[in-house]
This record gives structure tokens, sequence and C-alpha cells, in this order.
């Protein structure tokens, strides 16, 4: 999954946890290219019928200089929603529901603001 590690156009701020950081969630090309990577570890039959009304929504997304990419994002298709994270060069699924999805994005949001 080195699509993750290339270097993306900056839109946000910096400060002293991690080094710089950006905001990275107006960066179309990186939440395609990790919305596609989320996707690819679904399976057609099990996880969706149709991509027809799939949805990709990014809870947050930031790129920090030495560290990489970190978000988390949720996909949903015809047949559930499913969260991921993503770090670094890495994407997991986790084993969320609504509640958690938007507690953890509250409370990333609050460390990284």
């Amino acid at each position: 999954m080195s699509l993750f590690k290339k270097r993306h156009k900056s839109n946000g701020t910096s400060n002293g946890v991690h080094g710089s950081k950006r905001n990275q969630i107006d960066n179309m090309e990186l939440k395609e290219a990790i919305g596609n990577t989320a996707l690819s570890t679904l399976s057609q039959g099990e996880h969706y019928e149709s991509l027809a009304d799939l949805s990709v929504e990014f809870g947050y997304l930031y790129e920090f200089e030495g560290h990489g990419i970190e978000a988390l994002i949720k996909v949903i298709t015809d047949k559930g929603t499913y969260y991921f994270a993503a770090q670094k060069s890495s994407i997991i699924r986790l084993d969320f529901d609504e509640a958690k999805f938007k507690l953890a994005v509250e409370s990333f949001l609050g460390i990284h603001e």
C-alpha cells in the first residue's frame, strides 16, 4: 500500500506534536486512494452486491511529518457500514459501530486541532 507514502499537497497547519501536521480532509486524491484501499478489503456478495450506492466518509485525515497518514473512515455499502483506520501505509478494519466511530473521531480531532 505504498500509495499512502506519497507526499501530498498541504493545506493544513503545523504544531510541535509529531512535528508538522497537515489536515488533508480536502485532499481528494488521497481520500480516493484510501477509500479504494478500504473497499478492496471488502468482498462482493458478502459486504456488498452493487457499488451503485457506495459512499465513503472520512471522520478525519491528517498527514504527520515523519509519521505519515492517519485517518478514520467508514465505507457504507448496500449491505452495511464498515469502519477503518489508516495509519502510515496500513489500513485495518475496525470492530466499530456508529457511536464508537463518532467518539473516536471527536477524540482524535480534539487531540489534533
